[in-house]
């Protein structure tokens, strides 16, 4: 099992950026893909990016690609999301999930087995 916990989270106007970070705990985090997915007041958790075990492979939802990137540290049991140029239209509650089926990088919630609490990013126009 695995704990995770979101940081970096905050109120910032369009344009600038913000780092979120996810800190997880147990001996295991180099068995899990790892992502990042958000949700808005009134809609549905959608995914954001995500990274394989290894960090060999990043994949990005089309809202964001080109301006945010995913990153992770094996070694200190860490994944990181870099958001750049954000948009008011990125507000959401942002969450860290880890998916431990030893599969490829999937988009589905339902799919991970863990989440942390959520980190919240308000961008202002």
């Amino acid at each position: 099992q695995v704990q995770l916990v979101e940081s970096g989270g905050g109120l910032v106007q369009a344009g600038d950026s913000l780092r979120l970070s996810c800190a997880a705990s147990g001996r295991t985090f180099s068995y899990y893909n790892m992502g990042w997915f958000r949700q808005a007041p009134g809609k549905e958790r959608e995914f954001v990016a995500g990274i394989s075990m290894s960090g060999s492979s990043t994949y990005y939802a089309d809202s964001v690609k080109g301006r945010f990137t995913i990153s992770r540290d094996n070694a200190k049991n860490t994944v990181a999301l870099q958001m750049n140029s954000l948009k008011p239209e990125d507000t959401a509650l942002y969450y860290c999930a880890a998916d431990a089926t030893l599969r490829g990088l999937r988009v589905v919630p339902g799919a991970y087995n863990y989440w942390g609490q959520g980190t919240q990013v308000t961008v202002s126009s």
